[in-house]
């Protein structure tokens, strides 16, 4: 007979480990249960036990007595004496120890209550049943708890496998209980008033406090500075001290941890990036050196992701006014640390831009270049300059401009300028030298007839003809197209000289090699400076002044010295119509541009040099003939209001000289033009310095008649009046006959 055919299937490997580990979840879960509740069992019995024999110990034969006359005060006053007087039983004879053993197993009638009704054997019955009850129970109750065992890795040796075990240790619970007594105890103990400190003690205790948290700030950054790889454990240390709770010192700590933190960083991260370990590298064995560096860059990584994100925290609780369940820190202070998260953020984003985490850190900086907050605006703006102005590999600019870029498209360009003026700094240097577009894409080229005689039917070279003519007006069609954009494109001035500026930023360097002709550029500046006056426009001399630096004082080779002259003349007469720190910068600029130009100084000479006469209203710098006119003026500008234009102007008058009495003081002349226009700026509606009032003079006496006239013209007429004169008669009659004659 055939054995039957087992039609189970077979379990996969997966799913029998996944059943055995269920089951001995289950198993141990089980078994863990099952030794609470013999535990509980264990202490309910006993505690039943103590309270069984308790009670028989405490019942003492009672004297027979009427038990309405019976008082329940004595009878208790009678057994404290008795237990008194008990003697212990070792101090007994062995005779009355028989005896007493004897009494206590026939002792029904001396011990039962004689005030019940209910007979003997009642009672004896129910202790009876007691007594089986308790003898029923399994005697195992008195041993030990069973101990969990540990299964641990088998040891093979000559005989064969040997299993390893080891016990598990079980918590005492006992000990729970006397600790839980111990806190009771504690609770009930009144601890004495804490006495309160002055204002004075306070400050005392506040910077004690602060000198030991410093001095264990610096124990642990000098330890992580001397061994990295050895101390890298107590960068987890330094770190939890961003959450002291302290809240005398909580603010201060927290800050100076921040700083510290982030200054070793910027000292102890490698200067490449760190790259997660593959399965296959940390599977292979490895020498000691190597582990050890792998275990530093681990915890590098993992400390520096870690204080990013506090960081992060704190500027978004500041964001967010969020107070903490702790309240150790108040609203107020979290702007301080927002502050101080910001500033280090701001130092790793430009000193740490080849490590991990640089893309998150560009993500946090960006929106906070166009924060409410002008401080934190402005330290956002100066990090990602200083970031272009360094960045020599160009990747991590890639980063912030593609940023950028998503920030204002999505804030619809409603951005702060400032933000956009961050991408001057760019270093457009390597320019990829590409031909030119129809050099790309070339042009179509038409067949000619001969070509279509060859290749093609009289029915198909009509279909080409009149196919080239709808080309070629498509082709004219978009170029008349492009045009109209051209002209529909009214650029601000102010855009104007930002695209001025752009170009010539775009034109140094490398960019030389780029067919543009900049003589545009130069026209279209010098034929624009008389837009600028004391109005409106005047915030538009800071981007001509760094337009001129660019143009002219950096391309000094590329530029004539007609162009030089005709730019100095008219910065000159622009000076005289535009605020005192719009006319400092100019002739500040043209200070700088006399040295670079050593030539110019003829025009401080009346003489004319060459032909031709100066064309001030010609728009073209080359040929207005700027070599025969004079800075006339410097002489008006030296009799300024404000103190600085005359310094400036009696300095250029004596041919801007480095020495002597009428050189500029260092700080007038280290200074920048861009940096004397701020330094002086009128945004306050000051001056600065304070102009000097006009003082006038009181006048005691009043002129009268003749005190008007000049001296000369009072003695001329004082001689005339003097002089006697021999007066003829007059004849009206003659006049008048002659008069009515005509």
């Amino acid at each position: 007979m055939k054995a039957r055919r087992n039609k189970k299937q077979i379990p996969s490997f997966r799913k029998l480990l996944k059943t055995s580990k269920v089951k001995l979840e289950n198993k141990l879960k089980n078994k863990q249960f099952k030794q609470q509740s013999t535990l509980k069992k264990y202490r309910k019995e006993q505690r039943k036990l103590r309270q069984a024999v308790k009670d028989a110990v405490s019942k003492k034969p009672i004297p027979l007595e009427d038990p309405r006359e019976k008082q329940p005060g004595k009878r208790i006053e009678t057994e404290e004496e008795e237990e008194e007087e008990a003697l212990p039983l070792d101090m007994m004879d062995e005779d009355d120890l028989q005896l007493m053993r004897d009494l206590g197993q026939r002792a029904s009638f001396l011990t039962r209550d004689l005030s019940s009704s209910e007979p003997v054997h009642v009672k004896k019955r129910k202790h009876e049943r007691i007594i089986e009850k308790y003898e029923k129970i399994p005697r195992t109750l008195q041993t030990a708890p069973e101990k969990e065992l540990i299964h641990l890795l088998p040891i093979k040796d000559k005989s064969g496998i040997i299993p390893q075990t080891r016990e598990k240790p079980v918590t005492d619970n006992n000990q729970d209980e006397e600790d839980e007594e111990e806190m009771e105890l504690e609770e009930e103990i009144i601890e004495d008033p804490i006495r309160e400190l002055t204002l004075e003690e306070h400050l005392i205790e506040r910077r004690k406090k602060l000198q030991e948290k410093k001095m264990h700030i610096a124990a642990l950054a000098s330890a992580i500075l001397s061994d990295p790889e050895s101390n890298i454990k107590k960068l987890k240390e330094l770190r939890s001290m961003l959450m002291e709770q302290d809240p005398d010192v909580a603010v201060t700590v927290r800050k100076l941890v921040i700083v510290s933190l982030m200054e070793l960083f910027k000292d102890i991260t490698p200067s490449y990036k760190i790259r997660p370990l593959t399965e296959a590298e940390k599977s292979t064995k490895i020498r000691k050196e190597t582990q050890k560096l792998r275990e530093f860059e681990e915890g590098l990584v993992s400390q520096y992701k870690f204080y990013l994100e506090n960081l992060e925290q704190m500027i978004k609780d500041w964001k967010q006014r969020k107070l903490k369940k702790s309240n150790v820190v108040s609203l107020k202070a979290y702007k301080g640390l927002a502050e101080v998260a910001v500033k280090s953020l701001c130092e790793l984003l430009v000193a740490l831009s080849h490590f991990n985490f640089h893309n998150n850190i560009i993500v946090l900086i960006v929106p906070l270049m166009n924060d409410v907050s002008k401080s934190i605006s402005e330290m956002c703006c100066e990090a990602v300059k200083k970031l272009f102005k360094q960045d020599k590999l160009g990747q991590a600019s890639l980063g912030v401009i593609k940023v950028i870029s998503g920030f204002v498209k999505g804030r619809n360009y409603e951005v702060r300028p400032e933000m956009l003026k961050t991408f001057l700094c760019l270093r457009i240097k390597e320019v990829e030298v590409k031909k030119d577009t129809e050099d790309i894409n070339k042009p179509k080229k038409f067949m000619t007839f001969k070509e279509k005689r060859k290749t093609l039917s009289r029915m198909q070279r009509k279909w080409k003809k009149a196919e080239e003519k709808l080309e070629r007006e498509l082709l004219e069609a978009e170029a008349s197209e492009s045009t109209e954009k051209k002209l529909k494109l009214d650029l601000s001035y102010q855009e104007s000289l930002h695209c001025v500026q752009t170009a010539f930023h775009i034109l140094s360097g490398q960019g030389d090699v780029l067919n543009i002709d900049p003589m545009k550029f130069y026209t279209h500046l010098y034929k624009t400076l008389f837009k600028l006056h004391a109005g409106a426009t005047n915030e538009g001399v800071e981007i001509v002044l760094q337009c001129l630096d660019v143009m002219l004082t950096k391309r000094r080779k590329q530029v004539s010295q007609q162009r030089a002259l005709a730019f100095i003349k008219r910065l000159c007469t622009l000076a005289l119509h535009v605020l005192p720190n719009s006319s400092i910068g100019i002739l500040a600029t043209n200070r700088i541009l006399m040295h670079t130009f050593p030539k110019t100084d003829l025009l401080l000479d009346n003489e004319s040099q060459g032909s031709g006469v100066f064309l001030p209203e010609l728009d073209e710098p080359e040929y207005c003939n700027a070599q025969n006119t004079a800075l006339w003026e410097l002489h008006a500008l030296r009799r300024h209001y404000h103190p600085i234009v005359q310094r400036f102007a009696a300095h250029l008058i004596a041919g801007a000289p480095s020495e002597g009495s009428e050189a500029l003081k260092p700080e007038l002349s280290r200074r920048s033009a861009t940096e004397l226009f701020e330094t002086y700026s009128m945004a306050a509606m000051t001056f600065n310095p304070p102009v000097q009032s006009s003082s006038s003079k009181r006048k005691d006496e009043v002129l009268q008649g003749d005190a008007f006239l000049n001296e000369d013209l009072n003695q001329l007429i004082k001689r005339h009046c003097s002089e006697v004169a021999t007066h003829l008669p007059l004849d009206f009659s003659r006049y008048s006959t002659t008069s009515l004659r005509r």
